[in-house]
């Protein structure tokens, strides 16, 4: 009998194995290892002689806890998400309410909780779960939104959350709400002339947003246009980062020989600016190899988009994909000069506890659609 049992789980074992979607599990796993690499390059010389693999130990101890969280997830079938929709759009307000209250500032702005040793920054992990809510929401509503009137509930119901972001401050994670938003919503059928004609408005906005903005968010505009308004100030960071990239040329400077990264020239170079050391100390192949990695990813995300057994699951599968995408082209739209500079730090590279998780169970998510999806295509 307990051979027999040891025969039925080994067939289990192998036919779980066959349905891996292991060309994204390889991509983000090399992913990871890449940031690893990176960070101990960009963080060893900030710290004593004792601790100066403290940030890539401390990162690499959370990916392996992350990643043996998301095998256990595999075990279970992601509809299961659905019917905890509103208890998790709850949650995730009280989350971002007790940011406000409780929340601890840094770099200008009130985003992180403390939890004994660890630091969480809510806002990643309320992308995620927004993603989850909508899907389970939109469900219902596909081929439905085919007018202002009824997309309004929908805007209401993500713009709650959006608000609570907006006022950590954090604009940067704010505008990936929007980002998912859009993504999700088109594949629910909405017409283009209402994306159209939002877009127009939201253009037409422009001068009214401009009276809202900060101080430093309208100097990230001016900077953007053009660095030398502050050199030493709001653009410095990309003026330094453009100069690391370049300086990186084809092969780049090798590990831990990059000079505006190593003599700290480059702010931010193991979190947001991480890119940028890439570019310098790998240079332009080492860039493209991330590049093309990212690129694994976001097709997967689609395909498994594509290919999911049931519209919940389509839903993820884009929430999730955009997600990704507008946090790749910010970050490195940014770090390159092409995006002004924004928060928004780069997936399953950037050193973040709360950024690293988010994007390992995204991925986890993402894996768990393609497990169970059937032959037929709801695209088809």
């Amino acid at each position: 009998m307990a051979a027999k049992n040891l025969d039925i789980i080994s067939i289990k074992t192998k036919n779980l194995l066959k349905r891996v979607d292991f060309t994204l599990l390889f991509a983000s796993l090399a992913i990871v290892i890449y940031s690893l690499i990176i960070i101990s390059s960009a963080t060893h010389i900030n710290n004593p002689s004792e601790e100066r693999f403290w940030f890539v130990q401390r990162q690499g101890i959370f990916a392996i806890i992350n990643v043996a969280i998301a095998v256990v997830f595999m075990n279970f079938d992601y509809r299961g998400l659905k019917g905890y929709g509103k208890p998790l759009y709850i949650f995730n307000i009280i989350m971002l309410l007790a940011v406000m209250f409780f929340g601890h500032a840094a770099l200008g702005a009130q985003r992180w909780i403390q939890i004994g040793p660890v630091s969480l920054q809510p806002s990643e992990f309320s992308k995620l779960i927004m993603i989850i809510c909508m899907a389970s929401v939109l469900e219902e509503k596909i081929g439905s939104l085919n007018s202002l009137q009824d997309l309004l509930p929908i805007a209401v119901y993500v713009g709650i959350p959006f608000i609570l972001v907006l006022k950590q401050p954090d604009l940067g994670t704010s505008l990936v709400f929007m980002a998912i938003f859009f993504g999700m919503v088109i594949v629910c059928g909405i017409p283009w002339k209402i994306l159209f004609g939002l877009s127009v408005t939201g253009i037409a906005c422009m001068p009214l947003i401009w009276q809202f903005l900060k101080d430093y968010q309208k100097m990230r505009i001016m900077v953007f246009l053009d660095p030398n308004v502050d050199p030493l100030g709001s653009g410095y960071h990309i003026i330094q980062s453009k100069i690391a990239i370049g300086s990186g040329m084809l092969f780049g400077k090798g590990l831990f020989e990059g000079t505006q990264s190593q003599l700290n020239f480059l702010p931010e170079n193991h979190t947001d600016f991480i890119f940028a050391v890439v570019g310098e100390e790998l240079g332009f192949v080492g860039a493209v190899v991330l590049l093309l990695l990212y690129f694994i990813v976001l097709y997967r995300g689609m395909q498994i988009a594509k290919e999911a057994c049931d519209t919940f699951g389509r839903l993820l599968a884009v929430g999730i994909t955009s997600m990704l995408a507008f946090h790749i082209l910010v970050n490195v739209g940014m770090t390159t000069g092409i995006m002004p500079v924004t928060g928004i730090p780069l997936p399953l590279m950037s050193y973040g506890i709360s950024s690293l998780t988010t994007n390992i169970l995204a991925v986890a998510i993402l894996m768990n659609i393609h497990l169970r999806k059937q032959k037929m295509s709801l695209f088809s």
